[in-house]
């Protein structure tokens, strides 16, 4: 069996999310399993169908464990891959061999945080996990993890190819502006370009609304094959094709900062997909920063190396503009729980559906979702279409 013998083999047909914005009084595993009981009904199944589990967190080693425990599953494939914030976007590859495999007939991918309301504070964290997961050519220099790498990463792209700050606040009121159009979204007030030149510098060039979100949040999908996907309530978002690529975990180990892993994991997804960037009309890209967007766009070949800050200009990415990017607001404005991978691909499917509002692309068909995980460490890209695709 080749790639291209996977694509449109598996279908996502349940999505659920719980929590987002602020989860008080609730764990990271509760809003997790509300999710997860979501996007299981609203496929059409019950918990007692699921037999195969992808899940990830930065809080526990042995966290499907866990989900396993609480969710009461007994899942015969389970995927723990953890690889920062792609790691739900990622996971679909192996969800999607194990099922056209057999392995398996029904896998939940799921996701749960309460970063912004857990007792346990961001700083009590990152100073643990300078222990148990140590960056040795970097910490001696005490940077703001993981803020102090991207903006390096910006900064060289801009000395490099002539950006301004005014192009990545671009991103960042396009974001906002696709916010305005979702209810969900945690952060829906206005924003201007002026807005964020002058707001508070955490880490030149990136100020903190060129930042994402700190919220709670968890997120949930459900995956079959193709097969069974015709007979269940929601309109399927079929993977045409999935690819990751990693290149490095620490900023200061990339050959070249102007250039990410998603050139690989976009071609492979692209090729398996059958398709090419300009086929796609939705694309949701991990914006944990502004400059995410910028990499993304030129590295998944929207535009050529360099081109980004032009393209973005003017709202070009905003409602209106020549591509629509992360419609739901993104990490920037909607949602942002520590890992955001789950929530791009919960608004690609909920696109590709047409239950999207407001902010719904007319005649989305497909639907293009990239993920971004550590210090531009990890990509993982995915391709879904609906059955007009196929």
């Amino acid at each position: 069996m080749s790639l291209r013998d996977l694509r449109g083999s598996v279908a996502i047909v349940g999505v659920g999310q719980a929590g987002c914005g602020e989860a008080k009084g609730r764990t990271e595993m509760e809003i997790l399993a509300q999710a997860s009981h979501k996007a299981v009904a609203d496929a059409g199944l019950r918990m007692s169908d699921i037999d195969g589990l992808a899940t990830a967190s930065s809080s526990s080693a042995m966290w499907p464990l866990s989900v396993v425990e609480y969710l009461g599953l007994n899942p015969r494939f389970v995927d723990s891959t953890m690889i920062g914030g792609s790691s739900f976007v990622s996971h679909t590859m192996p969800a999607m061999l194990a099922l056209a495999s057999g392995q398996c007939d029904a896998v939940l991918v799921c996701y749960g945080s309460t970063q912004r309301t857990a007792v346990m504070n961001r700083g009590e964290i990152k100073r643990a996990r300078r222990q148990l997961e140590p960056h040795p050519f970097e910490e001696v220099y005490e940077p703001l993890q993981p803020l102090t790498s991207y903006a390096l990463a910006a900064r060289r792209y801009m000395h490099q190819y002539g950006a301004t700050r005014r192009h990545l606040a671009e991103v960042a009121v396009a974001a906002r502006k696709w916010a305005q159009l979702n209810p969900e979204a945690f952060r829906r007030d206005p924003l201007t370009i002026d807005d964020v030149l002058n707001a508070r510098m955490v880490s030149d060039p990136l100020s903190v609304l060129d930042s994402c979100l700190v919220t709670d949040g968890a997120a949930a999908f459900v995956m079959v094959r193709a097969d069974r996907a015709k007979d269940l309530p929601q309109k399927p978002a079929y993977v045409l094709g999935s690819a990751t690529a990693t290149w490095n975990k620490q900023i200061s180990a990339m050959p070249d900062l102007t250039v990410t892993a998603a050139r690989d994991s976009g071609k492979r997804a692209f090729e398996m997909a059958g398709i090419t960037p300009a086929n796609v009309d939705v694309a949701e890209l991990y914006d944990a920063f502004t400059i995410n967007t910028l990499l993304f766009l030129e590295d998944l070949g929207f535009c050529k190396k360099g081109e980004a800050a032009a393209f973005v200009e003017n709202g070009g990415i905003a409602p209106g503009g020549h591509l629509p990017v992360n419609t739901n607001g993104g990490g920037l404005s909607c949602v942002h729980p520590g890992m955001y991978g789950a929530f791009i691909m919960i608004e690609a499917v909920r696109q590709l559906r047409g239950q999207c509002g407001e902010r719904q692309i007319e005649d989305a068909q497909i639907a293009l979702v990239h993920g971004n995980g550590g210090s531009l460490s990890s990509q993982a890209t995915a391709v879904l279409g609906t059955q007009a695709t196929l």
